[in-house]
């Protein structure tokens, strides 16, 4: 097996990897089926489509306070622009007003309580959006300020919430619990570690902004083009607004470029005034937000308030957890119950926690509504528990990974904090005992250890931290796929189904689907656009189910035509049927080749043989009581581990990533190249959000990040050349029937990152020769990494003081070691 530092090319070999080697598109690398239209600029999205004759081009007029009753809004100026042709306002809706995806709260335009700065008031229609955005800006309003609230933990004590409070709490034997008797339970613990951490937010900063194009029919007809995960909520969503059937509406998303979950619900919004303003003046209209504006309208991933108290034993494995998480969640509920919820299922990470108590707040700010992103609460949920295993290993006089890997999930301890069994739990030591072995962790770790002893300033910091991340939608309902084959008369195979496409390669994977399960090169495959006049009431690609549900209703609807021609051929041909086989674009009976698979097709064909079937899938095994607050959300779970060193300058608290050695479990790989690059593209997402990507707002709720030059997403000079290493764990293949036994990969690598944070945080702590564990918020920008090893410094003279004084070591610390 090669070592870790010997995959830098791993990404480049899986590339070169092509169709003829996995003629039967089977479970080897296959290029992106949009790769070359992606670079070359053919590649269409929705601002690239060709407007008819008289076309119209919006702009949203938007609130600039966060909170206050909208008294007066004057539009005579707006309308009376050059080139405006129609201005419409919350009166102007003719049916639903409400557009809030789960519960109520998102207006689709404001007619009385403004909740946050940027909010949409109105929609202008011009000849030009040049036009459409100059007149927005000459709106008149009268606005009554009401207070402002921008800090989860004060919404939280006024009780100000978008939902209501959950919990999960279970004793280590199994039994429920409650707060009481878990700190009970704590308090006999010999050790107590706790602490407090904010995580910010992130924006998604999709390429692609929020879009849409709408094209009027014949009555009430209305086909809309929308770049969004979630097409059927879209069509959902301008039907009740407009006031028709749903079957009245089309949405279609050929591709977006990008989501990241930024699209799974806000870009109904969007859709939605597209619609209305095209049903209004009976002409094509598209809206497409500018940056600005889209950073202000949107909403972000979550920022959380963390407080954690851990109960540990003398060998540092933790016996009582109790963990409150209070997710901002913005305005509105939008998706926040279940990212919350999502938030609360990761508090444990990998780890057992023994007797348990998690409780998640969802408060209410005046800031756009915090919506999904990627890991959709997940991320935010590990960071306790992370820090936790550090601050353990500190106060204990431990090295971090000899903690982290002493409260892994074991036999006897593999049971969640919501009753859950960790099925395959057995890879979270196999894969931080490879990755400890292939990365020279101990000897690194002594290397490093030298090089601060004799550093004062410049100070390495090294950590290896596991993932484990559950595969499912927690909502029941959303756990279900559909799609649709068409086999055409020259063995052309057309497939769509009800995932959509974000860069991902969610197409390629289905296209080695169908190709596989038909016996055919992948070339005899053609993904047409996601459609709800194809595959109807689909869920949302997010979740990082999108190969799994849809992978499974593609392979369904394969399964049944290939037995039909099969059963047919049989009778044709007069052979047996179970000596008939599909390979490479051929009949085949015992090896010897029967007929082409052209002349299977048109035989079947001419024998008035249906040659179209639809499939479907729904997760098996999935529930949760939550009033209990305990079930089985997740079909299986996915793995990872991440080996990370850094630099840090701690008078300037600049610092660089030296290297990061991921090792990730993605079961039987559908597609290793398209893996690892969504392996890559997650840890390096991560890594923003917990290191550069700082929201901003000043005291009146207005965003001040709002684009590229004042919000820093990671660069490529933040990875240095070769300093990212990727493998994937072989020779595991998903202990769940999921689709050829492989393992989602969309959201899990994100949280490789916090190895990146963990390793600043090891850095800081050898100012303390590794005795104390400094706080340090996310994103762990050099600013707050300054500040932190200014407080290293004062704790560590504060104990010097200490230690002159008493002579002797205070007693909550242990001689410090380090123990392979």
């Amino acid at each position: 097996m090669r070592t870790l530092h010997s995959l830098d090319s791993d990404h480049a070999h899986a590339l070169e990897r092509t169709a003829k080697d996995s003629p039967t598109g089977q479970r080897h690398a296959q290029k992106h089926e949009s790769a070359e239209r992606h670079v070359s600029g053919t590649a269409r999205y929705v601002d690239d489509l060709p407007l008819p004759k008289g076309a119209l081009h919006l702009a949203i007029g938007m609130s600039e306070v966060a909170h206050g009753t909208l008294d007066t809004l004057d539009l005579n100026a707006v309308r009376a622009a050059p080139g405006v042709v129609c201005v419409l306002s919350a009166t102007d809706i003719p049916g639903h007003q409400d557009v809030g995806p789960v519960f109520p709260g998102d207006p689709l335009l404001v007619s009385n309580v403004i909740s946050h700065y940027g909010q949409a008031l109105f929609v202008v229609a011009a000849d030009s959006e040049r036009a459409a955005r100059q007149a927005a800006r000459l709106a008149k309003m009268s606005v009554t300020p009401l207070p402002i609230t921008l800090d989860p933990r004060v919404a939280a004590q006024q009780g100000d919430l978008v939902r209501p409070t959950h919990t999960q709490a279970r004793l280590s034997n199994g039994r429920p619990a409650d707060l009481e008797s878990v700190t009970k339970a704590l308090g006999k613990s010999v050790w107590q570690v706790e602490g407090e951490l904010e995580s910010g937010g992130q924006e998604h900063f999709y390429l692609e902004s929020q879009a849409a194009l709408a094209l009027p029919g014949e009555d009430d007809e209305m086909l809309v083009h929308s770049s969004s995960q979630h097409p059927s909520e879209v069509q959902k969503l301008i039907a009740e607004v407009l006031g028709v059937p749903f079957h009245a509406v089309t949405v279609e998303t050929r591709r977006m470029g990008g989501g990241f979950g930024g699209k799974e619900t806000q870009a109904a919004p969007v859709a939605c005034l597209a619609a209305m303003i095209a049903r209004h003046t009976g002409r094509a209209a598209r809206l497409r937000l500018p940056r600005g504006d889209d950073m202000h309208l949107t909403g972000k991933r979550h920022p959380f308030h963390h407080r954690y108290q851990f109960g540990v034993d003398d060998s540092g494995r933790v016996e009582t957890a109790i963990i409150t998480l209070t997710g901002d969640c913005g305005h509105s509920p939008d998706l926040s119950d279940a990212i919350v919820d999502r938030a609360m299922f990761h508090a444990d990470n990998a780890y057992f926690l023994g007797n348990a108590y998690v409780r998640g707040i969802r408060a209410r700010t005046n800031v756009a509504s915090n919506t999904a992103f990627r890991g959709f609460g997940g991320p935010q949920g590990m960071l306790a528990v992370e820090a936790a295993m550090e601050n353990i290993a500190r106060q204990l006089g431990r090295d971090p990974l000899e903690i982290r890997k002493r409260n892994l999930y074991c036999e006897g301890r593999d049971t969640t904090h919501y009753g859950q069994h960790v099925n395959q739990h057995p890879l979270l030591a196999t894969l931080i005992e490879q990755l400890e072995e292939e990365g020279h962790y101990w000897q690194r770790r002594a290397e490093i250890r030298a090089f601060n002893a004799k550093s004062p300033v410049v100070k390495k910091g090294l950590a290896l931290t596991p993932v484990k991340f559950g595969i499912s939608f927690t909502a029941k309902h959303l756990n279900q796929a559909g799609a649709l084959v068409h086999i055409y008369t020259d063995g052309s195979v057309q497939v769509n189904h009800g995932g959509t496409e974000m860069g991902q390669g969610l197409h390629t994977k289905m296209i080695q689907v169908a190709a596989r399960e038909l016996g055919l090169s992948v070339d005899k495959v053609r993904i047409t656009a996601t459609r709800t006049d194809k595959v109807p009431n689909t869920s949302p690609t997010a979740a990082s189910s999108g190969a799994d549900l849809n992978g499974m209703a593609t392979r369904d609807a394969c399964l049944r035509l290939k037995a039909r021609l099969l059963d047919f051929a049989a009778e044709h041909l007069a052979q047996p049927r179970t000596s008939l086989t599909l390979e490479a674009g051929e009949l085949l009976s015992a090896g010897s080749v029967l007929m082409t698979w052209g002349e299977l097709v048109q035989a079947a064909y001419i024998e008035r043989i249906s040659l179209s079937e639809k499939g479907f899938y729904a997760t098996p095994d999935i529930h949760y009581d939550r009033e209990r607050g305990t079930g089985h959300p997740f079909y299986y779970y996915a793995f990872g581990a991440a080996l990370c060193e850094v630099v840090v300058d701690t008078l300037s608290g600049e610092y660089r990533l030296e290297g990061a050695d991921i090792l990730h479990d993605v079961g039987d790989s559908l597609n290793p190249a398209i893996d690892i690059g969504q392996i890559e593209g997650g840890f390096v997402q991560g890594m923003g959000w917990l290191t550069s990507e700082e929201l901003k707002w000043n005291e009146d709720g207005r965003l001040l990040t709002d684009g590229p030059a004042t919000y820093k997403i990671p660069a490529i000079s933040d990875v240095p050349a070769g300093a990212l290493r990727v493998q994937l764990l072989e020779g595991h293949p998903n202990s769940a029937a999921s689709i050829y036994r492989s393992k989602a990969v969309g959201e899990p690598p994100l949280m490789l990152a916090m190895s990146v944070w963990a390793a600043l945080r090891d850095a800081l702590a050898s100012i303390s020769d590794y005795r104390h564990a400094v706080r340090l918020d996310t994103p762990a920008t050099p600013e707050r990494v300054m500040l932190a090893a200014s407080v290293q410094r004062e704790w560590l003279s504060e104990q010097s003081l200490h230690d002159q004084t008493s002579q002797s070591q205070p007693p909550h610390v242990q001689p410090h070691q380090v123990t392979p």
